[in-house]
């Protein structure tokens, strides 16, 4: 498996596994099949609601602790953020049935993001989570982030796919050292993804699905990509995609494809904030 390194000389899988969707019940199998198939890297959240049993595959795969990469997200926390997010992680943590994380995301960019942003820095720093990022953080919360503290964020985990490729999102994450991570990677088929003529014909060209054109697509980007399946066929055909490269008039053609927009909502939009801001997890 291809890795990046991040920003503070940890190495993460290009490829791996999310579970966003995944119902908690078939979860555990679902995981635990991604592992068959040689996934390192597991995405959760507390959102998700399907944490434990993620770490109930975890715990049966046999697959050593060290060779695993294991994200979790943090959501809004309600003041005070700094002591709210470390019980919130402890209770993740716990979930996961781990002693450490391999990456924390904060999941939102809302909220009193500077107290749960030091906590987290606070959880970097005695190496409870080797990692420290963001997730759907636009550029100019991005880079408020980064200069008003001390660590900066070691992933933003964005939408991004064909059709929402964020070119220049990722121009200014490159700049200061942040690993674009990309989540929907298929925009969940949106805009007919999975029919697109023109990601068919360059699949056919290589033998391959349009989803694996699509994860090599972002993959020789440098970027971060976590698609989902809840099938086993699918799992293996989505980590088969290091055989080939696409050429460079072929990604310039999927270049054409993107639309500059999210196919999903735009987290500045007023009434998405107050949807996400407001929203608490149970207890």
């Amino acid at each position: 498996m291809q890795t990046v390194t991040l920003n503070n000389g940890v190495e993460m899988p290009i490829l791996g596994f999310g579970v966003y969707q995944i119902p908690p019940e078939q979860t555990e199998q679902a995981v635990s099949e991604a592992l068959a198939a040689a996934y390192r890297l597991l995405d959760t959240a507390a959102a998700y609601g399907n944490e434990e049993a993620v770490g109930r595959a975890l715990k049966s795969s046999g697959v050593p602790r060290e060779e695993l990469f294991v994200t979790t997200k943090l959501w809004v926390q309600d003041a005070p953020a700094q002591e709210n997010t470390k019980r919130a992680f402890e209770t993740s943590l716990a979930k996961l049935g781990l002693d450490h994380l391999d990456l924390y995301l904060m999941h939102q960019p809302y909220g009193d993001v500077y107290g749960q942003w030091r906590a987290m820095e606070d959880l970097n720093r005695v190496g409870l989570a080797k990692a420290i990022g963001v997730a759907n953080f636009y550029p100019d919360r991005l880079l408020d982030l980064i200069v008003n503290n001390d660590i900066t964020p070691a992933v933003n985990q964005i939408e991004t796919h064909p059709f929402f490729q964020r070119i220049a999102d990722q121009e200014l994450m490159r700049e200061h050292r942040v690993q674009i991570q990309s989540w929907g990677g298929f925009a969940e088929g949106r805009n007919g993804l999975f029919t697109n003529p023109l990601l068919a014909e360059i699949g056919a060209k290589y033998g391959k699905s349009v989803a694996q054109v699509a994860l090599r697509w972002l993959t020789q980007r440098g970027i971060v990509a976590i698609p989902k399946s809840v099938r086993a066929e699918r799992m293996a055909e989505n980590i088969d995609i290091f055989d080939f490269e696409l050429t460079d008039d072929r990604m310039a053609a999927i270049a054409t494809l993107d639309t500059g927009a999210s196919l999903f909502f735009d987290h500045r939009d007023p009434a998405i904030v107050s949807w996400l801001a407001e929203r608490r997890l149970d207890a």
